[in-house]
């Protein structure tokens, strides 16, 4: 009952994913003790009021208070303190990294953020992601897609913030960043994770009810940083993620087939390209 009672006074929007609920949780526990401290605080502090009034002491005493009765209050709060943070959160913390979902059986995708949006990429039907490297960089490959690589022949990116996952399914995210520290906060799912460039971070969530939810951006990044506010993550069902899935796999193919005779033909043309 208490508990609700501060999730609706605090504003708390639903969670619907799975490990939500432990966020709001601590969050709640910490109020919990900021509630403690101003009412304790507020004691004492009306305390000294009356216990060292001028009436009481016209004289000024230059020893001040003989008792560690202060001592002992601040050791309590530092103690509830620590409590808090090795009895909750860093239980939660390694609880989400012992209990990480098997990538075998989640969905993994690669997100790229950049000024001003998310960059989303697929594994094709084989559920492995095709090769990338720096050197095949171009004005026509950006993100350095081999195209020998054929793991890569049916993946599909990028999506431009979009991401579609199905409901009751673990969703392992590859987090990584273009150009300055973003961060990939979803509030409804309680995922907050920064973009930071040159590392590939890890995080993960199963949602729990489908929908439509905002992916927010909780780093200033730039000029345009509410634009990243744009980013929507699509929670569907496994039947309407599959045909989804299968359409952009297929358009991913049919692009991959129409480029490979233009690639052909590049490779075939001679050094020089002149007539004689």
């Amino acid at each position: 009952m208490l508990r609700e009672f501060f999730r609706q006074q605090l504003g708390l929007p639903p969670v619907y994913s799975e490990t939500g609920a432990q966020v709001d949780s601590l969050i709640i526990y910490v109020h919990y003790l900021m509630v403690a401290l101003f009412v304790g605080w507020g004691i004492f502090f009306i305390y000294t009021l009356i216990r060292f009034n001028r009436r009481a002491h016209p004289k000024a005493d230059y020893v001040g208070v003989r008792t560690h009765a202060s001592s002992w209050l601040e050791g309590i709060v530092a103690g509830i303190e620590a409590v808090l943070l090795i009895g909750f959160a860093v239980p939660m913390w390694m609880h989400n990294v012992d209990h990480y979902p098997d990538p075998k059986n989640a969905l993994n995708l690669k997100v790229v953020a950049q000024q001003f949006n998310w960059n989303v990429f697929y594994p094709g039907s084989d559920g492995v992601f095709g090769k990338q490297d720096m050197k095949l960089i171009s004005n026509d490959n950006p993100w350095g897609m081999d195209p020998a690589d054929p793991s890569g022949k049916d993946d599909f990116a990028p999506l431009n913030n979009e991401i579609h996952v199905p409901v009751d399914k673990d969703v392992i995210i590859e987090l990584t960043s273009k150009d300055v520290i973003h961060s990939f906060k979803v509030i409804s799912m309680r995922v907050a994770q920064d973009a930071i460039p040159g590392l590939k971070i890890p995080l993960h969530f199963k949602a729990t009810k489908v929908g439509v939810y905002q992916i927010n951006c909780a780093q200033l990044c730039g000029s345009g940083h509410s634009g990243m506010a744009g980013g929507k993550l699509y929670v569907d069902t496994q039947a309407d993620y599959d045909k989804w899935f299968a359409a952009k796999v297929k358009a991913a193919a049919d692009a991959a087939a129409a480029a490979a005779p233009k690639a052909q033909a590049d490779t075939a043309k001679p050094a020089g390209g002149g007539a004689s």
